[in-house]
């Protein structure tokens, strides 16, 4: 079953024909600039959070699962899933919009946990190497370990899941998520909570996001 968009009215619009209308130029350009905005935040943010102290758990399930890199598997998966979304961006302004809101408040909310919930990575953690993604942490020789609660990459590809229309995008979207959330197991890379709470949290905030009236053309 398809999932509403925030702007469902603008579905099958084409870019130049939304662009007409003053609200989504106006609400476009805010998200544009608020994700632009948190992209520089984010390497100060994630270097108060990598030098401070944090609590190391006793996770069971982590213990019963012998540490490998999988780095490459999970940079296919979250990119490809990426590319795939930016893809549907260019043919739909509606989902452009849903999927963008959608990373903002993720994000946001991914900064209120983490600075929250204090954790040391765990035992037998293995640096995440992720050319892309290493942007946003200030640069490809800088390895963010602490940024923990909740997982990120789980995280982003489960709303990925949320907001994709099509079938096979979704089950794609699905399978790419579950793959992914249990090889940043594999590396050590996440607790088993943090992964856990990447659900936990995504669904509800996509879900408010769909409801909220401030997306009403």
């Amino acid at each position: 079953m398809k999932q509403p968009l925030i702007y469902p009215q603008l579905e099958s619009t084409s870019w130049s024909k939304a662009w007409e209308s003053t609200n989504f130029r106006i609400k476009a350009i805010a998200v544009i600039t608020a994700v632009i905005a948190l992209t520089l935040i984010f390497p100060y943010f994630f270097a108060i959070i990598e030098a401070r102290p944090g609590i190391l758990l006793n996770d069971w399930l982590l213990q019963k699962i012998p540490a490998r890199d999988s780095s490459v598997t999970i940079f296919i998966f979250v990119w490809a899933t990426s590319l795939l979304v930016i893809v549907r961006s260019i043919q739909s302004p509606a989902f452009f919009l849903t999927v963008s809101y959608s990373l903002m408040v993720m994000a946001l909310t991914r900064v209120t946990t983490i600075s929250l919930i204090p954790l040391e990575p765990p035992i037998g953690h293995i640096p995440l190497i992720d050319p892309l993604t290493s942007i946003t942490y200030g640069g490809s020789n800088i390895h963010i370990t602490k940024d923990l609660f909740f997982s990120g990459h789980t995280s982003n590809l489960f709303m990925f899941f949320l907001c994709l229309q099509k079938k096979r995008d979704k089950q794609f979207a699905l399978l790419a998520t579950i793959i992914v959330g249990f090889l940043v197991l594999v590396q050590h890379v996440h607790y088993s909570v943090d992964v856990a709470g990447a659900f936990l949290f995504t669904y509800p905030v996509v879900l408010w996001l769909r409801r909220h009236s401030f997306f009403n053309v």
